[in-house]
């Protein structure tokens, strides 16, 4: 087997158990982004379902100084680990214990891989729908502080369970997404955000993840969800915690962590 085939295996295997480790072997290790993101992919192929989409890790500076990367990181959602609006979601041996509110773009139109950037603009027009989303993140590494960004990204970005919402009004369109307030719950207790908490605006942080699949040659393809990454301070959650993200006319979205461990 090739380096990347057992590191991902490595790193399914963890995910399925539940378990963790310091970091991969030195002989599978990715020295690069891109030896990263190749381990990454194989975890698409193992994966029984169509891709649903993708994610953005470390939108923000904070977010970046806490897991020790200076940029963001794109992951794969798979299609096993979405969870229905208002559904119930494992919680698990879940490390990471935090709930994200984002935004997530559901593309009506595939974005061939190209050697010019994809302007903003280029990419909205690309776009469906606007979906108010959770993630709840976590990682097969017992320190994912530490590791790295090629590790992190072979470990897809710390994906591992997520929540779409309704689509959004069509008016989201003609609304400045920077300055949007959102906010987020947890049980009785709620906590504010604004999308330019999301590399400055969730449509720029859309923008990075097309053109960071594009120079790895891989299309956005329509269909696909894109979700952006927190708007806010990622909030503590336990099992039995109900989760919400309020968008305001945008409207929300809900799920319930499981009661058990």
């Amino acid at each position: 087997m090739t380096p990347d085939l057992i590191a991902s295996r490595l790193l399914t295997g963890h995910w399925a158990e539940g378990t963790r480790l310091d970091q991969l072997p030195e002989a599978v290790r990715p020295a690069s982004r891109v030896e990263g993101y190749r381990i990454q992919a194989r975890l698409e192929a193992l994966s029984a379902a169509p891709l649903f989409g993708w994610k953005i890790a470390a939108t923000s500076s904070a977010g970046q100084a806490h897991i020790g990367v200076d940029g963001p990181l794109a992951g794969r959602l798979l299609t096993e680990r979405v969870i229905p609006d208002g559904g119930v979601c494992p919680f698990g041996p879940n490390h990471m214990r935090v709930a994200e509110i984002e935004f997530a773009f559901r593309m009506g139109r595939t974005l061939v891989p190209r050697a010019e950037l994809f302007s903003v603009d280029e990419v909205l027009a690309a776009v469906a729908t606007l979906h108010p989303s959770v993630e709840i993140p976590d990682s097969r590494y017992e320190a994912f502080e530490t590791v790295g960004a090629p590790q992190l990204i072979a470990d897809n970005a710390c994906a591992h369970y997520f929540v779409e919402g309704p689509a959004a009004p069509a008016a989201w369109k003609d609304l400045d997404l920077a300055a949007y307030r959102v906010s987020g719950s947890i049980n009785d207790a709620s906590f504010a955000g604004v999308g330019s908490n999301v590399l400055g605006d969730p449509r720029v942080a859309l923008q990075w993840l097309a053109n960071e699949l594009s120079q790895l040659g891989i299309p956005l393809a329509a269909g696909q969800l894109v979700t952006t990454g927190t708007c806010l301070t990622p909030m503590a959650i336990k099992p039995g915690d109900r989760i919400r993200g309020d968008f305001g006319p945008l409207g929300a979205v809900s799920v319930r962590m499981a009661d058990e461990v």
